[in-house]
């Protein structure tokens, strides 16, 4: 074959894929029309937030949105989990539409007329409960897709898996839950998508604003415990015992060449940090042991094997070169892996984010070292991933209110875009794999 023919066949085959030169019509109409539904609906569930598989209420509120649109809602998945599929009226792939549903232990200090004012108790605290990441949007954005979908159901190709996941911010110790015990549980058994589409609000972009990048873009997340073991003895004798809070110091120090030292950050970044310290309870007594915890970030499983690797050499020798010894369990778990957008979706889909909201504001956020289990399902099966701006139009994002903040605050113009983002790259990916 001519290498001028294969080009013309690589051409045809991969034209339908970017169909969406422009934003659809029935993407602008559905829009006008589920809009106001979908401000009251996010309004409501920022107003009775829940935490980690304790997202009855909203579960309940979701599925009775599905069944009243004709579908049948599969619910208790990973405790809360709520899903329902639809299918189209013509021949065409499979796809799922993820969204999360909890909520933070984080009191709100937001002034809108339905700013949360649940508390609940958090390990054995009172605590304030809020949408402080945004989950609240993401869940009504998707509630909003299933009417607008099932009101275009007969002329649908291929299938739809609405996917409304629980504990996304983690559990409760002692529990499981989250995407990964939804796939433990089966959601993709007796439907294997072709692909899968998240995304996720954010105060770093302003509204209109999208980000997006081909393979990794979230690092994986691993936690670790270390206690350092020394001797008790009296803070004016030191030396009849082992100090282990001058071993545990030391070690949070040396801990740090782990990465400027031993890690080629030139690849990729890596970012070990320590985020509690406990030992002691009086002034002048050198206690027995210290308690370290932390969090590892990376995006290479090869790096994150080291890293651990790393820790746990550090940790020994300083320990023994203090007269100390420690007990550590590293990684306590593998949290979350690293999310990756696949690069092949990523190029066929960003002509339909482009369309959605115009190519000048479809942005690389370069890496990202915050994590989201979304990833397990990208593991699964070909996953995009996407963030949709949060901050209001003339506000630097670099000083608005993070994501996780007490303060954060979403502009409800982020629930349009998010809904005509999706719409559109739901449809196009639909029809440019049936075209």
């Amino acid at each position: 074959m001519s290498r001028t023919l294969l080009a013309c066949c690589l051409l045809a085959a991969i034209a339908p894929f970017h169909a969406g030169a422009a934003q659809r019509a029935e993407v602008a109409d559905a829009a006008q029309r589920v809009q106001a539904k979908v401000v009251e609906w996010r309004r409501d569930i920022h107003q009775h937030p829940e935490l980690g598989n304790r997202e009855t209420r909203t579960a309940a509120l979701v599925a009775e949105h599905l069944r009243s649109l004709g579908l049948e809602p599969t619910t208790g998945i990973a405790t809360t989990g709520v899903t329902a599929v639809l299918k189209g009226g013509r021949p065409g792939p499979r796809i799922a539409l993820r969204a999360d549903m909890d909520a933070l232990p984080v009191t709100e200090r937001v002034d809108v007329p339905f700013a949360s004012k649940v508390t609940t108790t958090f390990r054995g605290e009172t605590v304030g409960v809020m949408h402080a990441c945004g989950h609240d949007a993401h869940v009504a954005i998707l509630m909003g897709l299933a009417e607008a979908l099932v009101a275009m159901k007969d002329e649908l190709p291929g299938e739809v898996m609405f996917l409304f996941q629980p504990a996304e911010e983690g559990v409760p110790e002692g529990e499981v839950g989250g995407a990964k015990e939804m796939l433990a549980q089966g959601v993709f058994d007796g439907f294997a998508p072709d692909a899968v589409f998240g995304l996720h609000v954010g105060s770093t972009l302003n509204v209109g604003q999208v980000s997006v990048r081909p393979g990794p873009m979230m690092a994986a997340s691993d936690s670790f415990e270390i206690t350092v073991k020394g001797r008790q003895t009296h803070g004016s004798r030191p030396w009849n015992g082992v100090d282990p809070i001058v071993a545990a110091a030391d070690l949070v120090s040396t801990a740090q060449t782990i990465v400027s030292r031993r890690t080629d950050i030139t690849r990729l970044p890596a970012v070990v940090t320590f985020g509690a310290v406990k030992g002691g309870i009086r002034h002048n007594i050198i206690p027995d042991s210290v308690e370290l915890i932390g969090t590892i970030r990376t995006f290479d499983d090869g790096m994150r094997e080291a890293i651990f690797a790393d820790l746990r050499n550090v940790s020994e020798h300083v320990a023994a070169a203090h007269g100390a010894t420690i007990e550590a369990t590293i990684p306590i778990d593998h949290n979350y892996p690293v999310t990756a957008n696949d690069p092949a979706l990523t190029a066929r889909l960003m002509p339909s984010l482009e369309a959605a909201v115009g190519a000048g504001n479809v942005i690389d956020p370069g890496l990202i070292t915050g994590a989201e289990d979304f990833s397990f399902f990208a593991r699964e099966v070909p996953g995009l991933y996407f963030f949709v701006g949060a901050t209001p139009k003339g506000t630097d994002p670099r000083t608005a209110a993070s994501n996780h903040s007490p303060e954060f605050y979403l502009d409800e113009g982020a629930l349009d875009v998010g809904f005509r983002a999706m719409l559109q790259v739901a449809l196009d990916y639909l029809e440019g794999a049936d075209g």
